[in-house]
């Protein structure tokens, strides 16, 4: 077998960062932000380095990356941020009855750690009226430190998350709180106040879209998973629906959990 020791892993995978998605999920939805009673709702994605391949399927966009490397195959051209997500979001999006969320694409352009601000009377909800941004390497470094990832299982086959919305707006506003509280956590490199609303992130996905957590098609037992890592560390919570990855927000290790590298802009 030949080797190439100038082969990088980005030239296996793509140069386009991934993203991770925390606290608000859902949010990005205009079917839940127009029940928002007090908007905006937030949600943090982070952008992430492509270090690794990460599993399909698992609330990590993989298929919004494949769209982008299909567009910019070399990298993100350099453009207006905002114009490259209306790009992508129209290129993944176009003709779909159920439409995805732009904080994928945001996710991926947008680098380092960023609040997404969704209000439903801006622009129908599909885009974040004002999205927040932290470059900052000391807070990247310290998200990176304590946020430990956990393979779980990627969405099978026939799953709908969506099979019952049960929409409260007093659960809505906290859902979108709960991004707001964990962009603040991070921040202030808080654990407790991070951990804090990656669980309550959680505890709004069970009741709103019960299929995020509990699906005849799941096989693995999420609702169990998650009330362990809770328990024993200050915090934790799912990449997507269905599973995908473990997020736990510790400042000690986790068994079994591997890391990421933040996506910063250069300065």
């Amino acid at each position: 077998m030949t080797t190439n020791e100038n082969l990088r892993i980005a030239d296996v995978v793509g140069n386009l960062p991934y993203r991770i998605a925390l606290a608000g999920g859902w949010i990005d939805q205009p079917f839940a932000s127009k029940h928002n009673p007090s908007p905006p709702g937030s949600m943090v994605v982070v952008c992430v380095e492509p270090q690794f391949w990460f599993m399909e399927r698992a609330g990590i966009c993989t298929g919004t990356r494949k769209i982008a490397l299909d567009l910019w195959k070399d990298g993100l051209p350099e453009q207006d941020p905002a114009e490259l997500v209306q790009k992508l979001y129209m290129a993944e999006n176009e003709g779909k009855a159920e439409p995805s969320g732009s904080q994928d694409m945001i996710g991926l352009v947008y680098p380092g750690i960023s609040r997404l601000d969704y209000d439903y009377t801006y622009e129908g909800g599909i885009f974040p009226r004002h999205i927040e941004s932290n470059n900052d390497p000391a807070v990247s470094s310290w998200l990176e430190n304590v946020i430990h990832i956990l393979p779980v299982a990627p969405r099978p086959d026939g799953y709908d998350p969506l099979e019952t919305k049960n929409l409260q707006p007093g659960l809505i506003a906290r859902l979108g709180n709960s991004g707001k509280t964990c962009y603040e956590a991070i921040l202030a490199q808080d654990i407790g106040a991070l951990g804090a609303s990656m669980n309550e992130c959680m505890f709004c996905w069970e009741k709103i879209l019960p299929g995020t957590v509990r699906h005849h098609t799941l096989k693995v037992d999420l609702l169990g998973l998650l009330e362990y890592y809770q328990f024993h560390y200050p915090g934790a919570m799912y990449s997507g629906c269905g599973g995908g990855y473990l997020y736990v927000a510790s400042e000690t290790p986790v068994p079994g959990a591997f890391h990421i590298k933040v996506r910063i802009m250069q300065s």
